[in-house]
């Protein structure tokens, strides 16, 4: 056996996959491993630049061969995200070396990379096993919740949450499976509406080699991956109608066939559904089958949009707080009653999550122990100019109310910010130059 040969034999026989490059990038091995992660054969990877084969999300400023070719130095276990030929992303540690020749000239560079989905799977598992925590509420709607929480644990009926986005409909599934007889299986999410439509039924039910190009080997979906657990299908109505009828089957009968395949596979598996969709009108408008539709809302669980519970909006803060203090190492003790007024009065339209971001956005600011308005997104401070406009203009002959009121905010905001431009156009949502254009217009000057 020759030499090459016997290399080839090796390098094929390594988990890890491996790919060499020349000097001027292009790839001139590429082994059975970097075929299965990447989705790309050696055939085809062979003579291309690296970066149009393993296509990781930091080509373009950080590449890790590049690090290598600066600094002299390996790199090792450098976590990045490719997208495979598929289009599905995925995260994988990455080690690049430069190679040299007897003479110490550089002729190339090796790099290898290892598929770790697995273990951030694992490590999302930990994290969120905590997040049930942030199920909170005393309002009656939340009560109610806890309470259907409680009676879904007790068996294995399909659930649909129902609610709009941002809610917390996927830290309700979560806690469902937490708290059943299945909580130490796993528990699987699926974003139908993250995943092109050609791609999604082969997401959840896996296909095998040589199903359609690309599929170089075989593959479960993510029935098989949960089977003994939950999965949770999040954006339910956006799955295609053709999918539909097979997703009906795995509901009813619990099997299914992996696409290009022939053989049963039989899955033990719950399921949960979400959508911040009505699915009724979907029925009507012939989007969602109807037969679909019933299987999935044996219990149904609506979630209030959080302007519906403002009573749990104090508690969520304290919480955010309190989890925030921990990730950013700060000490910050609560929240001033003004700033606190201005949250309550809010509209949340992106819900229990836009509210975690304006806490995150206000730890960013605060350097005291106290979040003040200022620490607030900007959205949030405008809620508070409204509600008193009125007495800030009497109307003129001719003077338009549209007109008075804009002017009459524009002069509180700039009173409220000691007349600093910048910060009142951030605060109104507008550039410097279109509130200097304001000001101009309505003729609003500081006094003194």
């Amino acid at each position: 056996m020759d030499e090459m040969r016997k290399f080839g034999l090796i390098l094929d026989s390594i988990a890890d996959g491996v790919f060499t490059i020349n000097t001027d990038w292009r790839i001139e091995l590429f082994n059975r491993a970097a075929e299965r992660i990447t989705g790309f054969s050696a055939e085809e990877a062979i003579g291309m630049v690296c970066r149009e084969v393993f296509r990781s999300n930091v080509c373009d400023y950080d590449c890790a061969i590049r690090r290598a070719l600066e600094t002299g130095e390996p790199v090792t276990n450098y976590e990045v995200i490719i997208t495979r030929k598929d289009q599905v992303q995925i995260p994988v540690s990455v080690s690049a070396s430069i190679l040299m020749d007897d003479k110490g000239r550089i002729i190339g560079a090796v790099e290898t990379f290892r598929d770790i989905s697995q273990l951030k799977w694992l490590e999302m598992e930990l994290q969120e096993r905590y997040q049930f925590d942030q199920l909170i509420g005393k309002s009656p709607q939340m009560q109610e919740i806890f309470e259907q929480i409680g009676m879904l644990a007790e068996n294995d009926v399909t659930v649909l949450i129902q609610g709009e986005t941002g809610t917390g409909k996927g830290v309700i599934a979560r806690a469902i499976h937490l708290n059943s007889h299945r909580a130490d299986g796993p528990f699987v999410t699926v974003n139908c509406a993250a995943l092109p439509e050609p791609l999604l039924e082969s997401e959840l039910f896996g296909h095998v080699k040589g199903a359609f190009t690309g599929a170089v080997a075989d593959k479960p979906g993510r029935f098989e991956l949960a089977n003994g657990g939950t999965i949770f299908l999040d954006e339910i109505a956006e799955i295609p109608t053709h999918v539909q009828a097979k997703l009906l089957r795995a509901i009813e009968d619990k099997e299914f066939e992996r696409i290009g395949g022939t053989e049963t596979v039989k899955v033990d598996v719950r399921i949960i559904a979400a959508t911040n969709r009505d699915l009724r009108e979907e029925v009507k408008a012939g989007r969602f089958r109807e037969d679909l539709f019933y299987r999935l809302n044996v219990i149904s669980i609506k979630v209030p949009p959080l302007r519906e519970r403002r009573e749990d909006i104090p508690l969520l803060v304290r919480f955010f707080i309190d989890r925030f203090n921990g990730e950013f190492g700060k000490q910050i003790e609560g929240i001033s009653q003004q700033a606190m007024d201005l949250i309550l009065r809010y509209n949340w339209p992106g819900n229990v999550r836009e509210l975690e971001n304006a806490i995150e956005h206000a730890f960013v600011h605060c350097r005291g122990s106290l979040i003040m308005p200022e620490h607030l997104p900007p959205e949030i401070r405008r809620s508070d100019l409204f509600p008193g406009i009125a007495p800030f203009f009497n109307l003129r002959p001719g003077e338009k109310p549209l007109e008075a009121a804009q002017k009459a905010v524009i002069i509180k905001v700039l009173e409220e910010t000691g007349w600093r431009i910048g910060e009142a156009a951030d605060i109104l949502g507008i550039s410097r130059p279109t509130l200097w254009r304001k000001m101009k217009r309505y003729g609003i000057k500081r006094e003194g």
